[in-house]
Formats: C-alpha cells, sequence, structure tokens
C-alpha cells in the first residue's frame, strides 16, 4: 500500500518533472479520462465505448450498500471481473479502466471500498496523499478493511456479479486489484475459490507479512491462475516478497506470473497517477488481458 517512503518517491519523481498533472486530470469525467486512455489502443474483440451499457449500481452488503459502477457488452454473455481500485478509491479513471476491460469482452464491477464510510469520490480525484486531510480520511476507511471484512466484501461482490443477465456463469471470475487491491484479489480467491478463475494484482502491498491472516497464506485455498506485477521501488525495499510468493505457489501448484516492472515506482499503472508509466502499464494491461483469456474458461 502507499506509505510515508513510495510517497516520497513519487514526490522526487514529479520534482523532476513527472509525468502528467494528477489535478488537471482529476477535473476529467470518466468518458473523458476513457478518450484519453483508450485513443490508440486496439482491442482484440472490436468493442467500443458505445457498445457498452455502464451503471451506478448498489451492491447490497452484510454491512451496508457499496456504491459501485458496472460496464458491460451490450449484447451476449461475458465472464464477470471484480475490480479492486487503489487506496483512492473508486474515481473517474478506475471507471474508465473497467470501460476499457468491458470492451475486450468482459462484464467489470469496480467496487468503493470505503463504502462503509463514504459514497465515491471519496476524496477529489485530484488529490493525492501529501494533500492536507487526505491521509487522514483514507487510513480510517483503509483499516476498516479487515482479512474478515474483505473476504466478506468479497463474496457479496460475486454473488450481485453472477445475478447480472451480462455475466456468463458458466465461466470463471477474475479479479484486479491495485496498490491495497493487491491483497484484496488474494482473498477474493480465498473467499470464493470455486468461482474466482484469475487474479491479478498491480503494485500491490502487504502480500507477504508476518500475521496469521497475511494474503500469501491463502494460496494453497485457491486455484486461481494469478499475475503479480511488482513496483521497482516496492521490491527493492522488500526484495524477499517476489521470492516467497513464488514459492508459495509452487508449492500449491497454482500457475503464478510475478515480475518486477523495471523503471516503476509504485502506482504507475492508473491513468490519473502522478508515476503513470504508459509503456509498463500497458505491459502489464496486456499480461493482465493474457491472464484472464487463458484461465476464465
Amino acid at each position: 500500500m502507499c506509505d510515508e517512503l513510495t510517497e516520497k518517491d513519487n514526490e522526487d519523481f514529479e520534482q523532476k518533472g513527472g509525468t502528467l498533472n494528477r489535478r488537471d486530470f482529476g477535473k476529467l469525467s470518466a468518458a473523458g479520462i476513457f478518450s484519453l486512455y483508450y485513443a490508440g489502443f486496439a482491442n482484440a474483440s472490436g468493442l467500443f465505448k458505445d457498445d457498452l451499457v455502464e451503471t451506478e449500481v448498489e451492491v447490497k452488503m452484510p454491512e451496508g450498500v457499496s456504491d459501485s459502477f458496472f460496464v458491460h457488452p451490450a449484447k451476449g454473455k461475458h465472464p464477470g471481473i471484480l475490480m479492486w481500485p487503489d487506496i483512492r478509491g473508486l474515481r473517474p479513471a478506475f471507471k474508465a479502466m473497467a470501460k476499457r476491460l468491458a470492451a475486450e469482452g468482459y462484464s467489470v464491477l469496480v467496487v468503493n471500498p470505503f463504502y462503509r464510510d463514504a459514497k465515491h469520490p471519496v476524496i477529489d480525484p485530484g488529490k493525492g496523499f501529501r494533500d492536507p486531510g487526505v491521509r487522514e480520511v483514507l487510513i480510517p476507511m483503509y483499516r476498516k478493511l479487515t482479512h474478515e471484512a474483505s473476504m466478506s466484501d468479497a463474496r457479496a461482490y460475486i454473488k450481485f456479479i453472477d445475478q447480472q443477465d451480462s455475466v456468463d456463469t458458466s465461466r470463471g471470475i477474475g479479479t484486479a486489484g491495485y496498490c491495497m487491491g493487491g491483497p484484496l484479489i488474494m482473498r477474493t480467491a480465498g473467499a470464493v475459490p470455486e468461482r474466482v478463475g484469475a487474479a491479478a494484482s498491480f503494485h500491490g502491498g502487504g502480500l507477504v507479512t508476518e500475521r496469521e491472516d497475511s494474503p500469501h497464506l491463502l494460496i494453497p485455498k485457491s486455484p486461481a491462475h494469478v499475475l503479480h506485477a511488482i513496483a521497482a521501488n516496492d521490491d527493492e525495499r522488500s526484495p524477499t516478497v517476489k521470492d516467497d510468493l513464488a514459492a508459495a505457489y509452487k508449492a500449491a501448484g497454482v500457475p503464478a506470473e510475478i515480475e518486477v516492472y523495471k523503471d516503476t515506482l509504485h502506482g504507475w499503472c492508473p491513468p490519473d497517477s502522478s508515476v503513470y508509466n504508459q509503456e509498463q502499464a500497458e505491459k502489464a494491461w496486456s499480461r493482465m488481458l493474457n491472464l484472464f483469456k487463458t484461465a476464465l474458461v
């Protein structure tokens, strides 16, 4: 997850020129971000935004109602995907990412993980951890996503996905998570192992810990094929995580692609990130598509 050290790396990067002005980017709607983000990128399905149905939905949860975003192709039934955003939560950038994934032929639910406290967006999409008051808002919300709470949430979200007409329940469900969403994809796979066929983590934090409920201890409980795309600076600080993950997946007999992405900083994948690395984000995106294509059968 984002911490003071990774934020310092990001700040240094921005001071050297960065890649974008997050405040300006934050002013764009999901449609505007989609247009910028999707322009020039081909998709295998041939679908585009006019072929998609997008809806703001309310998902009934054991502890309330999660105001989330659901998008899918206008015709047919497709594998379901549960997308967990990073610690800045559900916002236009993640809606754009969900739409891009839906255009590949998936029914995508991107959720508000902080529904217990607030509707999305929980902070201004143009703000980051270094802005006054942001950390004080986000950290208490994040701490409520305990092991038990997040696995309960995962079950409720997957139940919702399976109830949608656009979802092909004969095929496995995929899940993707960014930053704090890394542990959440592992808990999702462990919570509903009979449904989750593929799980992808991007610059995930807290995947291997000393705690009794460490996400990596769930690996033997799920057959889901897995992708872990690791930020270079995260690997520099915790160089044994990739090896611990690889050993756990090997022992469980679970296929896993684990790679440190060169020259990336924590948070490099979402297009509204101040450290967005388009080349490496596209590589990670293509690996996720390959994972879903091959594993969601």
